[in-house]
């Protein structure tokens, strides 16, 4: 299978589940602003919606958004119990927190990436603040799940990220900066971010 993915984008997220999997991907970088795969193929042609993650498989069929991506690759490797048992309670639960991070709180953060105005950028920041005050409350244990690692952490992870790259005062969430740590001393985590190159090897 090959990934495409962008460094720092949230495509690092089905990247650390693919780790966790135990499953080695084939990656191919893309630049999101010229939509060009490193060997300078027309990204839009493998994902018309032209951002990242793409991942194609063996026979040529790509599937796209990362919260399909995540369970997909999950699902390929059940031993390694990176999302609870398909129909039950827990399964749902996975589901929620998965829709949440991505229709919530990965899509306040677009102000900040996309050349947002300032008083659009002021705006996303207090819709960040408020969707991470709810996250906090619900780091209870170690991970979003429980006490185990789901596919859920990998993008919490990832998106808990972008609070520092914009510069964000986390120290009002301890269980977030907490949940941070905890996730960059995994392998998997470690594995992924040396791969894309945003740790030294």
């Amino acid at each position: 299978m090959k990934l495409f993915y962008a460094p720092g984008a949230c495509s690092l997220s089905p990247h650390i589940v693919a780790c966790e999997a135990g499953i080695d991907l084939e990656l191919c970088k893309v630049d999101l602003g010229e939509h060009k795969t490193e060997s300078g193929v027309d990204y839009t042609r493998i994902n018309p919606k032209g951002y990242v993650p793409a991942l194609q498989l063996e026979g040529g069929e790509v599937l796209t958004e990362g919260p399909a991506i995540v369970q997909f690759i999950a699902e390929q490797k059940p031993d390694a119990q990176l999302a609870p048992e398909y129909g039950s309670l827990d399964h749902y639960r996975l589901l929620e927190w998965l829709n949440y991070l991505a229709s919530e709180v990965h899509k306040a953060f677009l102000p900040l990436f996309w050349n947002g105005t300032d008083e659009e950028k002021a705006r996303a920041k207090k819709s960040i603040a408020r969707h991470f005050d709810h996250i906090e409350s619900r780091l209870d244990t170690d991970y979003l799940m429980g006490d185990d690692f789901t596919v859920a952490d990998a993008y919490l992870f990832t998106i808990a990220g972008w609070l520092d790259a914009q510069k964000m005062d986390t120290s009002a969430w301890p269980r977030l900066r907490a949940f941070q740590q905890r996730m960059s001393e995994r392998p998997a985590v470690q594995k992924a971010l040396r791969e894309e190159g945003q740790l030294q090897k």
